[in-house]
């Protein structure tokens, strides 16, 4: 299986006054198309800054990340905005919804913001998916915790990345919501033939995984390849 997220002596240090924290010191990983792989380890031990290294949503102070064959390094920032928003589906814990927009809208977002063509039947397939056909119409403030996250996983889906990125997609529901709302990010996932990356502290989750990558001050210690 081919190779679609790699790094290669990946670091990203930050200085508070004269201390300088290692947030990621030399991270080599590397993922397989349509693996779901699983990202654990302790509060600052580094987990949400290697996935927003690998979306490209923050720049390495050394190292490389290669996300589908290309190098973020040597992408202009236009040009890194725009792959991003073509191959990377992202899923936070908080769930980031435009509140004036109802669910159907905050959903093809992305595909507007980037001036592409609605997809209707796959977005309705979608849709179904995550059981919100009688929510489209919805605004997110009238949504329960769990419904808006499945609203973040569609709208996440909805420019059909190829790898869907995961930071503490449950870390707001409850323990039954959080495993029905994984259960179908991964169903998605594995339907579209998506790469999924899932951090999360719930062990529970983690043993959904194909595999499980731990990660400890910075340096993974299980599971990097």
């Amino acid at each position: 299986m081919v190779e679609i997220v790699k790094t290669v002596g990946l670091k990203k240090y930050y200085k508070i006054e004269n201390y300088v924290v290692k947030a990621l010191d030399g991270v080599d990983f590397s993922v397989k198309e349509g693996e779901f792989v699983a990202i654990v380890g302790k509060s600052g031990s580094g987990k949400s800054t290697l996935l927003h290294m690998l979306g490209g949503l923050d720049v390495p102070t050394e190292g490389e990340v290669i996300i589908n064959g290309k190098q973020l390094q040597n992408l202009k920032k236009e040009q890194l905005t725009i792959f991003r928003r073509r191959k990377v589906g992202f899923v936070f814990q908080s769930y980031n919804l435009i509140p004036d927009l109802n669910v159907y809208e905050n959903i093809i977002l992305p595909i507007e913001l980037d001036g592409g063509h609605v997809d209707k039947e796959y977005i309705d397939m979608i849709i179904q998916l995550l059981h919100l056909e009688e929510k489209q119409e919805a605004l997110p403030k009238t949504l329960s915790g769990g419904q808006q996250q499945r609203v973040a996983i569609a709208r996440a889906l909805s420019t059909k990345p190829a790898i869907v990125l995961a930071d503490e997609p449950t870390g707001n529901l409850d323990s039954a919501t959080s495993h029905d709302v994984l259960g179908l990010l991964i169903l998605t996932a594995k339907k579209f033939q998506q790469t999924l990356i899932v951090i999360t502290h719930d062990e529970d989750i983690a043993q959904l995984a194909d595999r499980i990558v731990r990660i400890e001050d910075g340096r993974i210690v299980l599971g990097g390849e």
